[in-house]
């Protein structure tokens, strides 16, 4: 595969809706083309489509994929079930994390690998990363896609790769002051975490020099109240990012900072009304269904990847792609609906984080009654979770229970935050 270089990047940035249109349909017929003699998954789910497709609006005709398609349907239960070729043919393992039930365990060969950093660049144009930059990796370099792909495409920018699994947090903030590293790959959560760390041993993370954060993993860089907490104690600019296992690296801050642009030059999107399921219009909150285009060895064509967001296709930006501001503002199956109002996770993080003496925090959803509620535990210097618990009243329309448990007790976290906890169907 080609790499995509910088002024081409731009050109497709800039394509009108007609042009990006055509050039989606030919990557996606020629896509077909390679997978379906092949790809057993497909085409038996494709098998009464005609081809070449005509129209993008064709792909609507298409079945949908499911996450547990892949898991259910898995030759001999190891790999997911929608590879195209054998597996001597792959060269990367990587699973999803675990959190929403059993890990898919995906692969990619050598080309798909290629895509994956490809893809990348977006995020690190958008992040303004050059080879002057000392990048500090911290994560564990486990199966989890992570920040593989992220170590190895910006490696190829000429930047200096400091990876830093395996390390305690004190290390690490060690590694990143005395490396002068001016680039960190963590989650929102784990940033978070650092500067406690730091704040613990007298240490102002403020002062290392880091210029940029590139987060992902969670929705935290691009709920406000969270992406100031950690601009303010480390005085970088957080850079969200936003991909999947088995999708691949979909979205890039936009210049703004308003929330993440899918790489539509890569990437389908397809967004569907949570009211109604059919396709949402400017702003409305929908679902995101991805087709990537790339990915040869294991395509995913319409998949429904349970992510929520607000599509805007009228904006000032240079680049053209759909906006999708506030990025990805939950989970379809972490919806609550409390006393007939829609809740996410992000918008109690969002009220929570804006309170700087809360250092922690954690939400419960849980049934009484038939009726879903909900349950804030915090950490609060102050001691004071009634004012907590006023501003939930006040922003969200809600009556929550908000509760104090002593500082230090809640979990901190190096991967994914998991805030969230349900208890509904206990």
């Amino acid at each position: 595969m080609t790499r995509t270089p910088f002024p081409e990047r731009r050109r497709l940035e800039s394509l009108s809706a007609d042009e990006l249109d055509q050039y989606q349909l030919a990557k996606l017929n020629a896509l077909l083309e390679q997978i379906l003699p092949h790809n057993r998954f497909y085409a038996d789910k494709l098998a009464d489509i005609p081809r070449p497709l005509t129209s993008l609006a064709q792909l609507a005709e298409l079945p949908f994929t499911f996450k547990r398609e892949l898991i259910e349907s898995a030759d001999g239960g190891d790999f997911a079930a929608n590879r195209t070729w054998p597996v001597e043919r792959y060269v990367r393992y990587h699973q999803t994390s675990g959190t929403r039930g059993r890990p898919v365990v995906v692969l990619d060969t050598h080309d798909d690998w290629e895509w994956w950093l490809d893809c990348w660049q977006y995020v690190l144009d958008s992040a303004d990363v050059s080879a002057d930059d000392r990048c500090v990796m911290a994560f564990s370099f486990g199966p989890f896609i992570g920040f593989w792909s992220a170590y190895e495409a910006a490696e190829r920018r000429g930047c200096l790769m400091i990876p830093a699994g395996g390390m305690t947090s004190v290390s690490r903030l060690e590694l990143i002051r005395s490396l002068k590293a001016t680039v960190v790959f963590c989650t929102p959560s784990y940033a978070l975490h650092l500067a406690e760390v730091a704040a613990q041993r007298k240490i102002e993370v403020g002062e290392f020099g880091v210029r940029r954060l590139i987060l992902a993993g969670e929705p935290g860089a691009s709920v406000p109240a969270t992406r100031e907490r950690i601009q303010s104690a480390w005085q970088a600019e957080c850079i969200d990012h936003a991909g999947a296992t088995e999708v691949g690296a979909w979205g890039f801050a936009d210049r703004d900072r308003r929330g993440l642009q899918v790489i539509e030059s890569e990437f389908i999107c397809e967004f569907l009304s949570v009211d109604t399921g059919q396709p949402a219009g400017e702003g409305e909150l929908s679902e995101l269904v991805i087709t990537s285009l790339g990915r040869v060895g294991s395509p995913v064509i319409r998949y429904r990847t349970g992510d929520l967001v607000r599509p805007y296709w009228q904006h000032d930006l240079d680049c053209r792609f759909v906006l999708l501001e506030g990025g990805v503002v939950g989970r379809a199956d972490d919806m609550v609906i409390i006393r007939g109002v829609n809740v996410f996770p992000s918008a109690i993080e969002q009220i929570v984080r804006s309170f700087p003496e809360v250092l922690e925090y954690r939400v419960t959803a849980y049934r009484q009654a038939e009726m879903d509620q909900l349950r804030v535990e915090i950490e609060d210097r102050l001691e004071q979770p009634e004012r907590v618990a006023e501003e939930v009243h006040l922003r969200l329309g809600l009556k929550v229970e908000v509760l104090m448990v002593p500082l230090g007790s809640l979990p901190r976290y190096e991967g994914k935050g998991l805030r969230f906890v349900d208890q509904r169907e206990q």
